[in-house]
C-alpha cells in the first residue's frame, strides 16, 4: 500500500467515503478540472510535482496523472485514501491533517478544491494549513484553493434535502442549513448500509464556515504567501457556480 501517515488522523467521513467515491468524488472532479485548466495547468510543465490536499477519493489525482503530473493526495480520512489508492494505484498519497502535516519543500503546486478548507471552523486553523503548505512548496511555487465565502453560504446552504441516493446495498442523504450569525454551516449526512444482511444506520454532521474574502487573504499573508489574486468562479472565470465560489492563487516567494 503506497501510503503514509505523518500526522494524527480522524474517521468522521469514513463511514461516507463509499458515497464520495460513487458520487461527490466524481462530480466535483469535473468542475474542478474546469478551473485549474483556466488557471493552472497551461502554464505548468510536465512532471511538475502537485499535491492535492484533502484529495477525497483521488478522482482529481487521476486526472492529473492522466495529464503527465507527479501527483501525491493527501487526506485525514483513511477510509478515504483507500477508494483514492484503488483508483489510482500509481500515486502516492498522505494519511494526514491538513493543519499539522510536515513535508519537505518538494512541490511546485499544491491545490485544494471542492471548498475543503472551509471544514476548518476558524481562521487560526485556516492559517495553520496556510503554513503546512507554505513549508510544503518549493521556492516560487503556487497555491491554488477554492473557498466557499459566506455569500456561497447563504445562498446554497437551505434547510432542505437536497442530494442523496438509493443502491441496491445503501442509501444516504444529505441535508445543509447555514447560521449567518456564527458563519456556520452544517451539513447533516445520513447513511443506511446494507451489512451482513441486516441495515445499519450512520449518522454525522460536518461542519463548515463561511470566510469573507479578506479573511482568507489575511491568513495566506500569515502564512507569508504573496502576489495574492482571487477570482469570482462565475463573474472572472465564467464557470457555471453559485455566487461566493471563489478562487485564490497565491506564490512562495524566497
Amino acid at each position: 500500500m503506497n501510503q503514509e501517515i505523518c500526522s494524527p488522523v480522524y474517521d468522521e467521513y469514513d463511514f461516507f467515503a463509499r458515497m464520495y467515491n460513487d458520487s461527490w468524488g466524481p462530480r466535483y472532479c469535473e468542475e474542478n478540472i474546469q478551473f485549474l485548466e483556466k488557471l493552472l495547468l497551461h502554464s505548468l510543465t510536465k512532471q511538475a510535482q502537485i499535491l492535492d490536499l484533502c484529495c477525497g477519493t483521488g478522482q482529481l489525482v487521476q486526472e492529473l496523472v492522466t495529464r503527465g503530473y507527479q501527483v501525491t493526495g493527501l487526506d485525514a480520512s483513511e477510509a478515504m485514501l483507500s477508494y483514492a489508492e484503488k483508483n489510482v494505484p500509481d500515486a502516492k498519497f498522505i494519511l494526514a491533517d491538513a493543519r499539522s502535516f510536515n513535508l519537505p519543500s518538494s512541490f511546485d503546486v499544491v491545490v485544494s478544491t471542492s471548498g475543503s478548507l472551509n471544514h476548518f471552523l476558524n481562521l487560526s486553523e485556516l492559517t495553520e494549513v496556510f503554513c503546512s503548505v507554505y513549508q510544503a512548496l518549493l521556492p516560487n511555487g503556487t497555491f491554488v484553493i477554492d473557498m466557499n465565502l459566506e455569500e456561497a453560504f447563504k445562498l446554497s446552504f437551505l434547510d432542505k434535502v437536497e442530494d442523496g441516493d438509493v443502491k441496491e446495498d445503501y442509501a444516504w442523504a444529505s441535508r445543509s442549513s447555514y447560521n449567518s450569525e456564527d458563519k456556520i454551516g452544517r451539513i447533516n449526512m445520513i447513511l443506511f448500509s446494507l451489512i451482513e444482511q441486516a441495515w445499519q444506520r450512520f449518522d454525522t454532521t460536518w461542519l463548515v464556515r463561511g470566510y469573507s474574502q479578506s479573511e482568507v487573504k489575511s491568513g495566506l499573508e500569515k502564512a507569508s504567501f504573496t502576489n495574492i489574486s482571487v477570482f469570482d468562479a462565475k463573474r472572472d472565470l465564467g464557470l457555471d457556480k453559485g455566487s461566493g465560489k471563489t478562487f485564490f492563487i497565491c506564490h512562495k516567494i524566497e
